[in-house]
């Protein structure tokens, strides 16, 4: 082969790839490779992140894409306001579907393995926010729906930040997400920061968040839950507050919440009425405690000292080595009816 020949291949599979990066963006589809991405566990890929956002709401809106690796960095959302276009979707998404890694005993090491967005900051933004708009038609928030699948989320032991922040979007799906702090959560280092595993939109006249197989844990709080939300196949484990409602003028729906060694399972900040539908917990048992993790043991499952809460709860309890217990510990919510699955109306 000649090095003429040779030249030609190089460009035409130059001019091809360059193609190929014009489709996809006209379809919506943004990868962050494209915008000098490196998911080597090493590189800094806010920058990278951003310009890939940019893009992708210049466009209107899309999906960006992170194939299977371990980017370090923040994927912060850019606002979306006035001038239009205005509420737009956008879409950030993993090759692969992270393992959930939690449990009530032992030690198992969290692997470096599918589509891991990581960063070790010890303040500032969450891994994954969306930007407060400064000019916006609704009161503050972007006009973005968020959705964020296939990704696990990590920060690490005792966090000075958050896992993913979407206080100001006005909408939300998550869906097959992990969000954790690096480490096995029965190792879990008690949380002395006010941080959060995941937030959703805070109370707006559009606000809808969808939550479907997500697990949080080693965080003050796993989730902050606000109105409009419905769930389902959530874990929330190892964290001070398992799910904190806060304020909302809408009620919210959770189908199954596996929550376990928590300090409060579920807790009540805010005026705010819910349903879930099945509460499935477990409290550490005689023996399943050291010194260094007694603060997962059970203090309250429902945490609601201002009676703020209106909701109903069906809860199944076992406490470890022991089984399953005729137990649920209330703090408060006097508004709030807890019923043993099984157990009479």
């Amino acid at each position: 082969m000649t090095r003429t020949h040779l030249f030609s291949c190089a460009l035409i599979a130059l001019i091809n790839s360059f193609l190929l990066g014009i489709t996809q963006a006209q379809a919506g589809v943004f990868t962050v490779r494209d915008f000098g991405a490196v998911g080597d566990d090493k590189t800094d890929n806010t920058a990278a992140f951003a310009k890939c956002l940019e893009a992708l709401v210049a466009a209107g809106g899309g999906r960006m894409v992170l194939a299977d690796g371990v980017y370090r960095g923040r994927i912060i959302i850019p606002p979306v306001s006035k001038p239009l276009p205005s509420w737009i979707t956008v879409e950030i998404v993993g090759d692969s579907e992270p393992t959930p890694v939690f449990g009530t005993i032992g030690n198992f090491p969290l692997q470096n393995k599918g589509t891991i967005v990581k960063c070790l900051a010890e303040s500032g933004e969450a891994v994954i926010s969306a930007a407060k708009s400064p000019n916006s038609l609704y009161g503050g928030f972007s006009a973005v729906y968020v959705i964020i699948r296939n990704l696990e989320v990590r920060t690490y032991d005792n966090p000075g930040i958050s896992g993913i922040d979407l206080h100001h979007a006005m909408q939300c799906k998550v869906e097959n997400v992990f969000v954790n702090t690096g480490v096995y959560n029965v190792q879990a280092s008690q949380p002395t920061h006010t941080t959060k595993g995941l937030v959703t939109p805070v109370s707006n006249n559009a606000a809808l968040t969808v939550l479907r197989n997500v697990t949080v844990t080693g965080y003050h709080t796993g989730i902050m839950v606000y109105e409009h939300t419905d769930a389902d196949s959530i874990v929330v484990g190892s964290n001070i507050h398992g799910l904190e409602f806060g304020t909302a003028h809408h009620a919210s729906r959770f189908g199954r919440i596996g929550a376990y060694r928590n300090t409060h399972h579920v807790t009540v900040s805010g005026k705010h009425g819910f349903s879930i539908e099945q509460l499935n917990t477990e409290q550490p048992g005689p023996g399943q405690t050291t010194d260094q993790n007694k603060w997962q043991t059970l203090v309250s499952d429902l945490n609601d000292p201002q009676h703020l809460g209106i909701g109903d709860i069906n809860y199944w309890v076992v406490e470890g080595n022991v089984g399953a217990v005729e137990k649920f510990t209330r703090n408060g919510g006097a508004n709030i009816r807890a019923r043993r699955i099984g157990s009479a109306p």
